[in-house]
């Protein structure tokens, strides 16, 4: 008779707090002010709205819609402030810049090496970590620098309305190393990296969560991820997560209702073992 492989014990899953609120506060702080930013951008640089010169807000609808635009540029800027701040300065180690190069240490070399592997289909399973894969945290880094670039750029245009004003002084030397119909259609084609990435984003968010199945989607509603305690990044096949027929006994330990609970579950050998069981809550 063939020899089934051996499983470890099931272990609860321990939850961790990973995203803390300024992160989570300020992620969605930025998605509301890109989706408004690009509205009305794309507005300015081609007006896909035909408003009649008769109607009562006819005349001011341009101005409306740039007035709109510097609106969320400003409440952009503050959020970009703050999450540079808590990168910097008090973030956890989840939330630091370090995140964003992960070829200083050799864990994070071997990190991107398995992100890599597992995007080019290489490897079947995602790489285990609490926070950002090390691929994508590199390419959060790329996204932040576009960020500054967009501000600056926005600024520089911006500026151009007032000559003397504080954003013409502080930005106006650009146009001596590009002209302006260049800077503008840098600020134009940042905007559709940005829409592109968001939209790769999106997917790989819903692939991963799916895949490593420890809550990552509502991660960053809660701050909350939920992962297999005592595994570190090995070479050996990875904790699966699997749902077991749980019972729920009433009061006096008589009859019950029956639901499931996630829960770790390693071949023998196949990587660390689990440490202790995961306390509920921290």
């Amino acid at each position: 008779m063939e020899q089934q492989p051996q499983q470890q014990p099931a272990v609860r899953l321990g939850p961790t707090y990973v995203w803390e609120i300024p992160v989570r506060l300020t992620h969605w702080v930025n998605f509301v002010c890109i989706v408004v930013l690009c509205f009305t951008g794309y507005y300015i640089y081609n007006p896909y709205i035909q408003v009649s010169a008769r109607e009562a807000y006819g005349q001011m609808f341009m101005g409306n819609m740039r007035s709109l635009h510097m609106l969320f540029a400003f409440i952009f800027v503050a959020s970009l402030i703050v999450r540079t701040y808590w990168a910097f300065f008090g973030g956890n180690q989840w939330a630091s810049w370090k995140a964003l190069v992960p070829f200083f240490t050799p864990e994070g070399r071997g990190m991107f090496k398995d992100a890599l592997q597992y995007y080019f289909f290489l490897r079947r399973e995602p790489p285990t970590t609490m926070g950002h894969n090390a691929l994508a945290g590199l390419t959060y880094g790329i996204i932040v620098m576009l960020y500054f670039i967009q501000v600056f750029t926005g600024f520089a245009l911006f500026g151009m309305g007032n000559p003397g004003g504080f954003w013409w002084t502080a930005t106006s030397w650009i146009f001596t190393i590009i002209d302006v119909q260049h800077l503008r259609m840098v600020h134009h084609f940042i905007m559709w990296w940005l829409i592109a990435f968001a939209i790769h984003h999106v997917y790989s968010a819903f692939l991963v969560d799916a895949e490593e199945a420890n809550g990552l989607m509502t991660s960053i509603f809660s701050g909350w991820k939920f992962t297999c305690p005592g595994y570190g990044r090995g070479k050996g096949i990875p904790p699966r997560i699997v749902a077991l027929q749980v019972r729920n006994s009433r009061s006096g330990g008589k009859g019950g209702t029956q639901g499931t609970e996630l829960v770790c579950q390693v071949p023998s050998g196949a990587g660390e073992a689990p440490a202790t069981k995961a306390k509920e809550g921290t």
